[in-house]
């Protein structure tokens, strides 16, 4: 659903927000199945760079990609912060590696914003939308998971699971 759609039907959103370095984004709570510490990973080999592995969630093996890699931005280690957003994407399982998850948000569709045209660093068309927290102080991207991965990038998440 883009923000126009949303703007259209009236309805509110409900997002996970979390931080990557030091930017807030947040993605529509409904594609998200759990939020985990990260967990021991295991690396696939010739797997495209931003897949960190694949790990064993429940005897599910799921696909894991760093979202600061998938979204050109600078690696750091993981920390205590660190989290694994599980979502489910086209009837399968990823995990999203992200700094650290902040809060479940209610935005109301009035008050997201168009991306704008150009936004440095990450590839504008993950984007849903724009809205301001803290008061109108701080930004939070709406990042469009589906559209995280391209149809070929996805097939090969599935190969790599």
């Amino acid at each position: 659903m883009k923000q126009t759609e949303i703007q259209e039907t009236g309805q509110e959103l409900q997002l996970v927000g979390f931080k990557l370095s030091d930017e807030q984004f947040g993605v529509e709570i409904l594609c998200v199945r759990e939020i985990i510490r990260v967990v021991s990973i295991t690396r696939v080999p010739r797997a495209p760079g931003f897949v960190e592995g694949i790990i064993n969630l429940r005897g599910e093996v799921i696909p894991v990609i760093d979202l600061r890699k998938r979204l050109n931005l600078e690696s750091r280690e993981f920390d205590n912060s660190t989290r694994l957003i599980v979502v489910e994407l086209n009837d399968q399982q990823i995990g999203f590696i992200v700094d650290s998850v902040s809060q479940v948000l209610r935005v109301p569709a009035d008050a997201i914003e168009e991306p704008p045209e150009m936004v440095t660093g990450i590839d504008s068309e993950f984007i849903l939308g724009v809205t301001r927290i803290d008061d109108g102080e701080r930004l939070l991207l709406i990042l469009d998971l589906k559209r995280i991965l391209s149809q070929a990038e996805q097939v090969a998440m599935e190969r790599v699971a």
